[in-house]
């Protein structure tokens, strides 16, 4: 398997010649996460690629602290000041070129991030995913491996045996089966409600009800 940092610079820069080919409208519709459109998701891309701590710390001031509403904001303050074209312009740079906490932060991470979210929006605008097949395995692993103080993936799949359909990978040995698609796993895994029927077997009424949990005490998805 390919180091982090190359399969996330790969992913990456595939992803910016996927998302070139999107309308304007299509920038405009909502995507999988609570109250972002499909810009709002890749303005938050360029912020985690370039923000420096200062500015987060003083986001996360004005909103008393609270992680995802200082997130929230400041991709939403970027969106708004910011064309589709400016932000993948940028974020093609910041590829190669990393600033603030995106130099630091884990790659594992970082992937997760972006295939995620490029799920938000590929999903949520019924276009099949382009993801490579690496990249999904790696973002699953890390989801169900790597803690994520941000998004507890390995929490909502404790005890269940998940498997892809459509790319090599399985996880968990639980008598709760989860069968389905590795992006529709991932993107449900990552908090995201919307693929539940996409999914099969006796473990998915379980991983509906941690979600519904998940989100009755923190409803973003971010």
């Amino acid at each position: 398997m390919s180091n982090p940092r190359k399969l996330l610079h790969d992913n990456d820069s595939r992803f910016v010649n996927w998302a070139g080919q999107l309308s304007d409208a299509e920038w405009q519709q909502p995507s999988l996460c609570t109250e972002w459109r499909n810009h709002d998701v890749l303005a938050h891309l360029v912020v985690g690629y370039r923000a420096s701590g200062t500015k987060l710390g003083r986001y996360l001031f004005r909103h008393r602290g609270s992680f995802d509403r200082a997130n929230s904001a400041l991709s939403i303050d970027v969106a708004h000041r910011r064309s589709t074209a400016a932000l993948l312009e940028e974020f093609s740079t910041l590829i190669r070129r990393p600033r603030g906490v995106g130099r630091v932060f884990p790659r594992r991470l970082l992937l997760g991030d972006h295939v995620i979210h490029e799920l938000d929006i590929a999903l949520a605008l019924n276009r099949p995913p382009e993801v490579t097949p690496e990249a999904l395995v790696a973002v699953l692993n890390t989801q169900v491996r790597v803690p994520n103080p941000f998004v507890p993936a390995a929490a909502r799949a404790r005890g269940l045996r998940l498997h892809a359909t459509d790319v090599d990978w399985t996880h968990g040995d639980g008598t709760w089966m989860v069968t389905g698609g590795a992006a529709q796993l991932a993107s449900v895994l990552a908090g995201r409600p919307w693929a539940l029927p996409h999914l099969r077997g006796t473990g998915v009424d379980e991983l509906r009800a941690r979600l519904a949990s998940d989100w009755s005490t923190k409803p973003t998805a971010r």
